[in-house]
């Protein structure tokens, strides 16, 4: 539930008047059925009317209609995979990643609006486990594996995710015991620009980004104050407005356990990190900014939504739903989607 406080700010946000929605409400997320109880922790936002989803029982939808109608584009034989992320360059093309050890780890590309797809790679190394994926333009792109031999694993492609091969690891720093990354929202490998690349980290001792701005080539690595030192801790999701501002969000994904200190920003192209002087009161695991703010972004986690309007630095819940991941387009449209089929479109 939306308060009135919160409203108004998110309206602020948007650059829309509160009460600007038809019937006088101001803005909301309006959910959208899908027909499905799958989880969606893949999404691709491409405007207000399309978008794409991917997520568990290798299953994708798409919408042309701003969610009201969602067309089954799963690829097939695929029901035994968990798709996580997914890239979507326009309504037609796209490219999915599923996660999972050895050859559960997969990319398909489809050029068609999922009326078929290619399977353009097949991990066959047993210690590889890929997590997300991000593509600088329509050609250039990256996927992450966690580490193997010690340092993280980046797979490129230049021809729009038709092909990929494994980037050498001289340029990768070590990884930290027990460090991983987390297939939870399609947010843990991000970029900006066309050649800035971040990865984010969790699970050993400190949370870290990795930031390359070299398509993946070379690497530097920072610690940002989000707490670690578990498995189920560490940063979730990354969104970066341009090459130096960004955000970080995360905590404990647990929920029987506490999330202090769930958020935090950088201006410097993730050298350093600064908590959030107010984080979202618990674990989120998507974070997207608004089309046209240089200061406004939302979280969203399983227990609600959360709006900043202050680059990150603080933030206040504006809903409750339960969502994994959140992604915004240049037409003012916002998307979030999650577990039992959860889709819905910011509404004003």
């Amino acid at each position: 539930m939306t308060t009135g406080l919160a409203a108004a700010a998110l309206a602020a946000a948007l650059a829309v008047p509160a009460q600007a929605h038809g019937e006088g409400r101001p803005p909301h997320w309006e959910l959208k059925e899908t027909g499905t109880d799958v989880r969606f922790r893949g999404l691709a936002a491409v405007s207000r009317n399309s978008a794409w989803l991917a997520g568990s029982a290798g299953t994708v939808l798409r919408t042309g209609d701003g969610g009201r109608t969602w067309r089954d584009v799963s690829p097939p034989g695929a029901q035994e995979l968990q798709f996580r992320d997914i890239e979507a360059f326009d309504a037609r093309r796209a490219v999915v990643l599923a996660i999972g050890e050895g050859e559960a780890s997969r990319v398909y590309r489809t050029d068609d609006g999922g009326a078929t797809w290619s399977e353009s790679f097949r991990n066959t190394d047993p210690r590889a486990f890929y997590d997300c994926l991000t593509f600088f333009d329509p050609r250039h792109g990256l996927a992450m594996s966690d580490p193997v031999d010690g340092r993280f694993r980046i797979l490129s492609t230049e021809d729009g995710g038709r092909s990929w091969e494994v980037l050498p690891n001289e340029g990768m720093p070590p990884a930290l015991e027990g460090e991983a990354g987390f297939a939870a929202s399609g947010q843990c490998l991000v970029s900006s620009g066309p050649r800035d690349v971040w990865l984010a980290t969790g699970g050993a001792a400190r949370a870290r980004v990795l930031h390359s701005a070299d398509r993946g080539r070379t690497w530097t690595v920072a610690d940002t104050p989000v707490p670690a030192g578990d498995p189920a801790r560490g940063v979730f999701a990354l969104a970066f407005r341009d090459r130096a501002h960004g955000i970080a969000v995360g905590g404990d994904y647990r929920a029987d356990q506490p999330s202090p200190q769930a958020a935090a920003t950088t201006g410097d192209a993730g050298r350093t990190w600064k908590p959030a002087t107010q984080p979202p009161p618990a674990y989120r695991s998507g974070v997207a900014w608004l089309p046209y703010s240089r200061n406004a972004a939302l979280a969203v986690g399983p227990t609600g939504t959360d709006l900043t309007t202050d680059g990150g630095r603080t933030w206040r819940t504006v809903d409750t739903g339960s969502y994994d991941t959140v992604d915004c387009t240049p037409d003012r449209g916002c998307w979030a989607a999650g577990e039992r089929g959860r889709v819905a479109r910011l509404e004003n």
